[in-house]
Parts: structure tokens; C-alpha cells; sequence
């Protein structure tokens, strides 16, 4: 944490963040603040063209229907970004697959998230 990122300053940052990844299992946008700009990339690719398109991805989007719950979530703040980890499990549940996903959340003033980049591994058992 920066020392212009107080300690309620830095709550509200993770909490925008923290709802972009909750949305992932729920496929619910509604409680995303994300910028009309938002970009995200993910491995390299843009992934995400603007805010409504990421918000479309997250309500519809196939690739995160397989996802069943995240686990594990840490957040860090330095300034603007909020670093986070976490674990994605994915369907089918019985084979209990999970990736880990490092995300990097570019969060504004107005608490909108500007900008996401996400790298993931590859899923392996994990219970």
C-alpha cells in the first residue's frame, strides 16, 4: 500500500476488485464498476474491448459458465492497482481442477475499474 492509499482507501479498491472476481462465479455484472474504456488483457490478448463487452462476458460469457467457485483470494494495493491471487475451480466438480490466476486491477478515483490483466496457470487437482 502507497502512503496516498489509506487504509479505507485501499478497502474500497480491493472491494472493486473483489467484485469483478465474485462476478466470475455468479455471472451477475450488475455490482461491477467498470469504466465505459475498460480494457482486459489475458496471457498477452485483449480479451475484454470495453466495459459493457466485459460485462456482457461475465453475465454470459462460456468461458466462465465452467467456473464454480474461486478460493484463496488475496488482494495488495499500490496505489491505482490492486494485485490479486486466487484460485478458479472449474466444472466439472468431481474432477476438483482448479487454476491459479494472478490479476491486476487498475481501479480510478471514482472506484471504476480501468484497465485488467489476468495471467493464469494451468488447471491441476486441487481440493
Amino acid at each position: 500500500m502507497t502512503p496516498t492509499a489509506g487504509p479505507e482507501r485501499a478497502a474500497e479498491l480491493i472491494a472493486a476488485a473483489r467484485a469483478y472476481v465474485d462476478a466470475l462465479v455468479s455471472h451477475d455484472p450488475s455490482g461491477v464498476a467498470l469504466h465505459p474504456d475498460c480494457t482486459r488483457t489475458e496471457m498477452g490478448m485483449k480479451t475484454g474491448r470495453n466495459g459493457a463487452h466485459l460485462a456482457r462476458s461475465l453475465a454470459r460469457g462460456p468461458q466462465y459458465r465452467l467456473i464454480h467457485r474461486i478460493s484463496d483470494f488475496t488482494a495488495e494495493v499500490d496505489g491505482h492497482m490492486v494485485s490479486t491471487r486466487y484460485w478458479v475451480h472449474v466444472r466439472p466438480k468431481t474432477l476438483g481442477l482448479a487454476a491459479h490466476v494472478t490479476e491486476s486491477f487498475v481501479v480510478d478515483e471514482d472506484n471504476k475499474i480501468r484497465a485488467i490483466v489476468a495471467r493464469f496457470g494451468v488447471p491441476r487437482r486441487k481440493t
